[in-house]
């Protein structure tokens, strides 16, 4: 979903360039700058490397084979392979403003705890965990877990600009 609306702005980014009105055109693509750095690029990169770690090592823990009836194959690599390979093309073909270093971070950590509250929520609600990986853990694991992913969604936010800064330069 991030992504199919990252594209859509994207997409009306470069409609409203087209037709020359650049006055919203401006406020389109700052929002799309905003959406690329600070969720589509780390979020897409978390998302492809840990889902295919987790996978590779013990599927059940993050897609049960049960999941196979239910949800394509090709459904499966557009939620967890094919974001990865679309946001490394984005930031090779497109420069993106990112945001102050707090700012982006804020909105991240934000995010992050909007996806966790979730998480919590729906096991709340129905017993059940959104990944079988999280029945593993103590409260106290599990607040380490989504620590140290934290950590590694940061680490791709900053990778994530300094690949923007060293393709296109500083950022104007």
């Amino acid at each position: 979903v991030l992504q199919a609306v990252f594209y859509g702005v994207s997409f009306l980014a470069d409609v409203l360039r087209l037709i020359k009105k650049l006055r919203c055109a401006k406020s389109v693509i700052s929002s799309r700058d905003l959406l690329f750095s600070v969720l589509a690029f780390p979020v897409s990169t978390f998302v492809c490397i840990s889902f295919w770690t987790l996978y590779t090592y013990n599927r059940e823990l993050v897609y049960p084979k049960s999941l196979d009836g239910v949800i394509p194959l090709w459904l499966n690599h557009a939620m967890h392979t094919a974001v990865l390979p679309f946001a490394v093309v984005e930031i090779l073909a497109i420069p993106h403003q990112y945001p102050a270093k707090k700012k982006g971070l804020v909105l991240l950590g934000l995010v992050a705890f909007l996806y966790i509250s979730w998480v919590l929520w729906i096991y709340s609600v129905t017993g059940e965990w959104v990944y079988p990986l999280f029945a593993l853990f103590s409260p106290a694991g599990l607040a380490a877990f989504f620590a140290v992913s934290l950590g590694v969604i940061i680490s791709f936010y900053n990778f994530g600009e300094f690949l923007n800064r060293m393709i296109w330069g500083e950022s104007k």
